[in-house]
């Protein structure tokens, strides 16, 4: 059963969403705030989000951008075409102008989850942490996470291996093609930056070195 995350703090609107959803077999689950669904998606991973505008704390335009890998549908008292625009390059995948037919909002939650599930998914996952190929951005719980092209190169070939340990040599061929100006010698030194961006937003230490052998994703 496919869930859906409802942020918007209009207890009506919401109710109304959830149980035409309900209806149409859908898991639903709710947010109020802009902060409380930031929270809520470290913990649960719902297959689309319908995001209000206008939130208390954090708007829709603030937390868009935070979710990661999972469509985005905004519904909106908003008209201009302007915002529309916006919104969909910021990442939203549909926009429904309020009041709408419920019949025309299933159907497009339907084509939104379609589409998700069709298309190659450019999103890695790893416990908290995600990186996205398409727009080579890396979060943990969220947050964005600031790297260099060496570290985002190295960061996504472990990702893409993550019960393996790569060796250094074939670490250093993986990320030449985006890193070429990357050694042996300064290897090292990326991995523990890398590390230590990590652990600064999530207090946890995500790679782990085996001795005399190379790196790995570490489990817990």
């Amino acid at each position: 059963m496919k869930q859906i995350l409802i942020i918007d703090d209009d207890i009506h609107i919401g109710n109304m969403l959830e149980e035409v959803l309900i209806k149409a077999n859908y898991k639903v689950s709710r947010a109020y705030s802009g902060t409380e669904a930031i929270l809520l998606l470290s913990s649960e991973r719902p297959d689309l989000v319908l995001l209000d505008l206008m939130l208390p704390g954090l708007s829709g335009e603030e937390v868009l951008p935070k979710i990661k890998g999972i469509p985005v549908i905004v519904i909106s008292a908003k008209l201009d075409i302007d915002s529309k625009v916006n919104l969909l390059l910021a990442g939203a995948v549909d926009y429904i102008t309020k009041p709408f037919d419920t019949k025309e909002f299933l159907a497009r939650v339907t084509v939104a989850l379609r589409n998700a599930t069709t298309s190659i998914s450019t999103v890695l996952s790893f416990g908290e942490l995600s990186l996205d190929t398409m727009a080579h951005s890396i979060s943990v719980n969220q947050h964005e996470v600031k790297l260099t092209r060496t570290e985002y190169a190295i960061l996504k070939t472990l990702i893409q291996n993550p019960t393996q340990v790569i060796p250094k040599s074939l670490l250093l061929d993986r990320i030449s093609e985006d890193t070429p100006d990357c050694t042996e010698s300064s290897l090292k030194m990326h991995i523990s930056n890398l590390r230590k961006k990590l652990r600064d937003v999530s207090e946890k230490d995500y790679i782990e070195a085996v001795w005399g052998i190379g790196f790995k994703l570490k489990t817990e």
